[in-house]
């Protein structure tokens, strides 16, 4: 795969173009051009990476933190298995996986957002998209991933998490397996998680391919056996 980075640059109006109230014809006219055009060079880059796992995880855990190596063998743990690791594309945990997949000859991909210094494309990709708008650049995570993990991290790293969980749940997607690394940092959304069931707001068979684990080895194996052998990857 040849390296591809379709950089474009943040431009605030275009948001809030997105969020306000109802405007002209030719100006909502060009906000759906910009949101095709995304999607169109989204789908053209992406076309021939083959079966992805996403790995979510967040921008501000850099090279020696604590979860920094967890991303690493992550990305390599995927690679070994035959997929294609898919970040958002940009530093912290998601260079990390990406780097992973790489030091094992592994397939390295990202799905950049335009926001600037804090999400640069890292240096460990085979190709990068770049997406305007958030909700392009989601679609763009689980359009052909058959697997997500979700590494340590904050608003975003939830918003996408959340996101696998409700399609896999309302069965948009498959029955795709989803890995949280890091039982100490998760375990709180877990307790939330299982009230939830207790309550009758989740249905207990709605969490079986989950997995919370420390183990990148158990990791592994989980999506092995839920996604890769299930669907016929290796």
């Amino acid at each position: 795969m040849n390296k591809r980075d379709n950089t474009i640059q943040p431009n605030s109006w275009q948001d809030r173009a997105l969020l306000e109230r109802p405007q002209t014809r030719r100006r909502e006219l060009s906000l759906l051009v910009r949101i095709f055009t995304d999607f169109v060079a989204g789908f053209r880059g992406l076309a021939s990476v083959g079966p992805c796992v996403t790995v979510f995880g967040s921008t501000r855990f850099a090279e020696g933190h604590k979860y920094y190596d967890v991303g690493r063998q992550v990305g390599r743990a995927m690679s070994e298995l035959g997929l294609t690791v898919v970040t958002g594309g940009g530093p912290g945990l998601m260079e990390a996986a990406n780097r992973g997949a790489k030091e094992v000859g592994g397939r390295s991909v990202g799905c950049n957002i335009a926001l600037g210094p804090e999400e640069t494309p890292n240096q460990y990709l085979d190709r990068c998209v770049t997406a305007r708008y958030f909700f392009v650049r989601k679609v763009l995570l689980f359009k052909y991933s058959y697997a997500f993990v979700a590494l340590p991290g904050g608003f975003g790293t939830m918003d996408e998490l959340f996101e696998a969980l409700t399609l896999v749940q309302t069965r948009k997607i498959e029955n795709f397996p989803i890995v949280l690394m890091g039982t100490a940092y998760w375990k709180r959304l877990l307790h939330l998680i299982r009230n939830m069931v207790d309550e009758g707001a989740i249905a207990p068979g709605e969490i079986d391919t989950w997995l919370i684990t420390d183990d990148v080895d158990e990791a592994a194996d989980h999506i092995r056996r839920y996604a890769v052998d299930v669907f016929g990857l290796a």
